[in-house]
């Protein structure tokens, strides 16, 4: 559990040091441009943390499925060999989430303004630049986004909902 919630408390770190360095200099200089450069590795690591936290969370609901509902078997379901597998599993997927969409979002050609009046960098609004079509491009986006929230969110629901079964069904002291 200590090693998810380490990784947990290391992602919400770097989710500051994505965006708040930017914002500040911003602050203090008066400069809130963004440069392209700049802006793709933003956004690299914003979908990165955000795709790994998601599944993070789901782990984290995992491991307490398994903590309350298989205590004998916890520590062979969840040892560290495990934990570091899915934590290395989160970190993938998050990882592959913002090498599919990054590239694909920073190559499109922007002719509204070259400029990036923001000190966040978000695909919504760089595909609001963009001069061509990018209908497609959305659609496999929702898609994308759907499934990065939809797997992690049915994980954790079925975790939970399988612990208040079991709660619900251990009789309590009182015979109630």
């Amino acid at each position: 559990m200590y090693s998810f919630i380490s990784q947990l408390s290391l992602m919400d770190l770097m989710y500051i040091s994505v965006t708040v360095p930017k914002m500040l200099v911003g602050q203090v200089t008066g400069d809130h441009i963004i440069s392209s450069t700049g802006c793709g590795i933003q956004m690299f690591f914003y979908l990165t943390l955000a795709g790994a936290e998601c599944f993070l969370l789901s782990a984290m609901a995992n491991d307490r499925y398994a903590a309350i509902c298989r205590p004998l078997h916890y520590p062979l379901l969840m040892n560290h060999k495990v934990c570091r597998l899915m934590v290395s599993g989160c970190w993938f997927l998050g990882t592959l989430d913002g090498f599919l969409l990054t590239p694909i979002t920073m190559s499109f050609p922007f002719c509204k303004s070259r400029k990036i009046l923001s000190f966040f960098c978000e695909t919504p609004a760089l595909l609001r630049l963009s001069c061509s079509d990018v209908s497609l491009y959305k659609m496999l986006l929702y898609l994308c986004c759907i499934l990065m929230l939809l797997v992690p969110t049915l994980v954790i629901s079925n975790s939970y909902t399988l612990i208040l079964l079991l709660i619900r069904r251990t009789s309590s002291a009182k015979g109630c």
